[in-house]
């Protein structure tokens, strides 16, 4: 079994996670941007396809990886045993930093937009996740169900070995490959995204946090870094109590 270096894991997952960001935070920034072609559309219908089908877009090309994107698919892994401990550093690394790379591109590609939004205090929800009610237990129960269902269907649904040529799972319909993470990113936006955003991805959310923070867009409002450990700590409790059940139930 061939065994991919550590620079071709980082880089795999890092481009993985960075196309998935730039169009995520490009269908958000299409439905806001009141100059934006796709401003005044069916807003959640768009939103849970669009990222939907970048998490499809993305994991295609990060195989090599493992295609997982997500601390907390990593962090399910690891706890499952698919994936080494020791190299968990290195995919978190590598999914924060390329959602990063993301949020840039995904700013670039609308740059006149954001420079004629005539709301720029409130653009920040483009890049990151915040509760539609504010409750920090019931927001991070939100986080740990929807986060749940992705992480316990990916562990369920083929096993793999990333970072190795076996790194592409075949997701039980194997004619389906990635597309299947698709419709499953799609269905926990449309069924459980409503409270919260369904950040289901402590990278997805931080990256763009940290981005937004640092952009020149005269008049942005607030990163609200009070709401970021929500979208952090409920996604990764997800993912391991997904894990534990997984690994509990014989997996």
């Amino acid at each position: 079994m061939h065994q991919f270096s550590t620079l071709q894991i980082f880089l795999s997952e890092f481009i993985g996670t960075a196309l998935l960001i730039v169009l995520g935070v490009g269908v958000c920034a299409n439905v806001t941007l009141k100059k934006s072609y796709g401003f005044g559309d069916k807003q959640w219908l768009l939103i849970s396809f669009g990222w939907g089908f970048a998490v499809f877009a993305g994991a295609s090309v990060a195989w090599k990886s493992g295609a997982q994107l997500n601390p907390a698919v990593t962090l399910g892994l690891a706890i499952s045993g698919s994936l080494k401990w020791s190299l968990v550093p290195l995919y978190m690394f590598a999914e924060v930093t390329g959602a990063m790379a993301g949020a840039v591109l995904a700013y670039l590609a609308y740059k006149k937009q954001f420079d004629t939004h005539d709301d720029p205090a409130n653009t920040g929800g483009i890049f990151y996740t915040h509760a539609s009610v504010r409750s920090n237990v019931w927001n991070i129960v939100t986080e740990v169900i929807g986060t749940f269902v992705l992480v316990y269907w990916v562990l369920e649904s083929s096993p793999f070995e990333p970072g190795t040529e076996d790194s592409a799972p075949q997701f039980g319909n194997s004619a389906l490959g990635y597309a299947a993470v698709a419709f499953v990113v799609i269905a926990i936006g449309a069924c459980l995204g409503g409270p919260t955003g369904y950040a289901i991805n402590p990278a997805r959310d931080l990256g763009p946090r940290i981005i937004y923070s640092i952009l020149p867009i005269k008049g942005r409002g607030s990163s609200n870094w009070g709401y970021a450990w929500i979208a952090i700590l409920g996604p990764l409790i997800g993912g391991a109590l997904a894990a534990l059940l997984f690994n509990a139930i014989g997996g």
